[in-house]
């Protein structure tokens, strides 16, 4: 799916729209440190471009996503996890039809979903 949503320019603009909102979140924004705001980005760019099809970057760089374990010292607790969604859903917006058909879009969501629950590892 990577190449036929538009490859590298979809996937960092999904990603940048993301990030772009995280430091003014008062959940999500303590959780980030300002000084790996773009490491982060470039994190989540790879997996998710690993994931769909893209360059195996994360692999190469990373090894093995292990996410949950990746994100135990993060205190994620449900609102968290429907925040991250939040942010994330407003940055899919951004995305034209065109470039990402419903299909597709209801994929990465449908996964964006599954992973942000995932990560809850705290009660909330």
């Amino acid at each position: 799916m990577f190449a036929a949503v538009g490859g590298e320019k979809t996937f960092r603009k999904i990603v940048r729209g993301f990030y772009a909102q995280v430091p003014d979140d008062d959940i999500l924004g303590p959780m980030y440190p300002v000084e790996d705001m773009a490491g982060a980005e470039d994190r989540l760019y790879w997996f998710l471009s690993q994931y769909w099809g893209g360059p195996r970057t994360y692999q190469e760089k990373r090894g093995n996503p292990m996410l949950r374990r990746r994100h135990f010292p993060f205190a994620i607790d449900e609102v968290a996890a429907e925040r991250w969604l939040e942010l994330m859903a407003r940055s899919l917006e951004q995305i034209d039809n065109e470039t990402l058909p419903a299909p597709h879009r209801a994929a990465i969501w449908n996964h964006m979903q599954q992973v942000a629950y995932m990560m809850i590892n705290r009660p909330g």
